[in-house]
């Protein structure tokens, strides 16, 4: 165990005082947002000849409370470091309150100076520090991508759930998140592992403090398991607390999170309230006007691009220019998707010589990834999505959403089991969850969990979310064939 100890702490070092630059980064940058957006406002209104005297202590106030808010409300929170949600929810309810403040001050004490602040100063504050967050989190993002900055964490549970935790960590670096040691139950003969899928095991369940020491581990993260009860929490994180280690649970509710759960109190206990997930009622009805009128907006501007589009395809190749082709949508109705056609016009007869060399399915998807079919200028429109532009007529016609699930087709539907039925619950998407987080390098597995998370945990702000992040995914060309 002591060599492996030894391989662990030479192999996983990482800075320990990351976290502590990146905060005192983003108060600094945050500061000087604050003085730049107020200073473009004081000049303004000097230029106009408009400047009162008690606007320069009223501004030179507003810029030292700016920092000072976002901390109040854990803008610089070290659990928040990386998460661009919570950062950038952080800088908009700073905003939020500060601007209340100013502007109640004003009208308590009947002044109007205060307008320019509360319609511009703070506003333009906000964008810009929400400018800064972004930068300052894809440094982090390729940091660790380069295996630096990231939390040390010994997770605790049976071996294939932590096989499980350590797949994602892998496959999702950009959280910060590195396995470095295991704790998991001895066999029936009573021995452990020395190690599971690279990493080592140095404990079982009665030892996770004396691990966390010797792995100099930041994180413990339990996974659900029955030996793991309530007072073994609680015994554990008295343990860890003396060292300040970070104690992380997984419930068995993996796809669950956000607003949906809340922890109350109930006779003595804290239980975990878990709210149904939002499929039906006003929500959907401004989700449903959202995806129609950008659509439609969409179109308008794309309109001549799209038809450049179109006469490229007739001219390069013999066929039409659109494709149609039955997919499932909501409840598993049927409809047309269009698309612009960047196969040859045949390839849906040769498609059945073809399976035999699915070199990316799983029995449920066909994924080929060098198709014969694809045209040299079908293959460029794939690599940056540009042939599913014509879909936003599937989003004005109410068939399609601009964000949900992947359109699947009939005979993929006919495979599906009960649990992968639930993606059918909402309306498929021009673009989800999927399509940012790798697109056809997912794995069959890979894309139904987060098709079935979008389907868990949709909101009208993770729309937007995925709406600016997919221009990253289509430019990059990544997992596009």
């Amino acid at each position: 165990m002591d060599v492996a100890v030894e391989e662990v702490v030479r192999s996983g070092i990482n800075d320990p005082g990351w976290s502590r630059r990146y905060i005192r980064a983003a108060v600094g940058m945050d500061s000087f947002s604050g003085a730049v957006a107020i200073q473009g406002v004081l000049l303004v209104r000097f230029a106009l000849g408009l400047a009162h005297p008690v606007e320069i202590a009223l501004g030179l106030a507003i810029t030292t409370a700016w920092p000072l808010t976002l901390a109040l409300v854990g803008g610089y929170d070290r659990r928040n470091i990386g998460d661009g949600a919570d950062e950038y929810r952080k800088v908009i309810h700073s905003a939020g309150i500060l601007a209340s403040v100013v502007a109640i001050s004003a009208y308590s004490t009947q002044t109007s100076i205060a307008r320019s602040y509360v319609m511009a100063g703070i506003p333009i504050c906000a964008l810009l520090s929400l400018g800064v967050r972004y930068g300052l989190r894809k440094r982090l993002h390729h940091r660790r991508r380069n295996g630096e900055c990231l939390r040390r964490v010994v997770a605790v549970g049976h071996w294939t759930s932590v096989l499980d935790l350590h797949a994602q960590f892998s496959r999702e670096r950009h959280h910060g998140m590195r396995l470095v040691a295991a704790c998991v139950p001895p066999d029936q003969a009573g021995r452990l592992p020395a190690q599971v899928d690279g990493f080592p095991v140095l404990g079982d369940f009665g030892n996770v403090p004396e691990v966390v020491a010797a792995a100099q581990a930041d994180s413990v993260a339990v996974l659900a398991c029955p030996e793991l009860d309530g007072h073994a929490l609680r015994r554990l994180a008295w343990q860890l607390e003396d060292r300040g280690t970070e104690l992380l649970v997984a419930t068995a509710l993996m796809e669950v999170a956000g607003p949906r759960i809340n922890i109350r109190p109930v006779a003595g206990l804290a239980l975990l309230h878990v709210e149904h997930p939002d499929i039906k009622g006003i929500r959907q009805v401004v989700k449903g006007v959202f995806d129609r009128v950008m659509a439609t907006l969409a179109l308008v501007v794309l309109l001549p691009f799209m038809l450049a589009i179109a006469t490229a395809i007739r001219i390069s190749s013999p066929g039409p220019a659109l494709f149609r082709q039955a997919r499932v949508g909501k409840h598993g109705e049927e409809f047309t998707v269009y698309k612009f056609r960047t196969m040859t016009a045949d390839a849906e007869r040769r498609k059945i010589t073809l399976r035999a060399f699915d070199d990316d399915g799983n029995g449920v998807l066909f994924k080929l990834r060098n198709d014969p079919r694809v045209t040299p200028l079908g293959s460029w429109l794939r690599r940056y999505s540009l042939d599913e532009l014509t879909q936003l007529i599937n989003v004005v016609k109410g068939e399609m959403s601009l964000v949900g699930p992947r359109p699947p087709l009939p005979e993929e539907v006919e495979q599906y089991g009960t649990d992968v039925r639930r993606r059918l619950l909402v309306k498929p998407g021009m673009t989800g969850l999927w399509q940012v987080s790798g697109r056809s390098d997912l794995t069959w597995e890979e894309s139904v969990r987060l098709d079935l998370r979008y389907v868990e945990n949709w909101s009208l702000t993770l729309d937007v979310l995925i709406l600016w992040k997919t221009w990253s995914a289509v430019v990059g060309g990544r997992g596009a064939y």
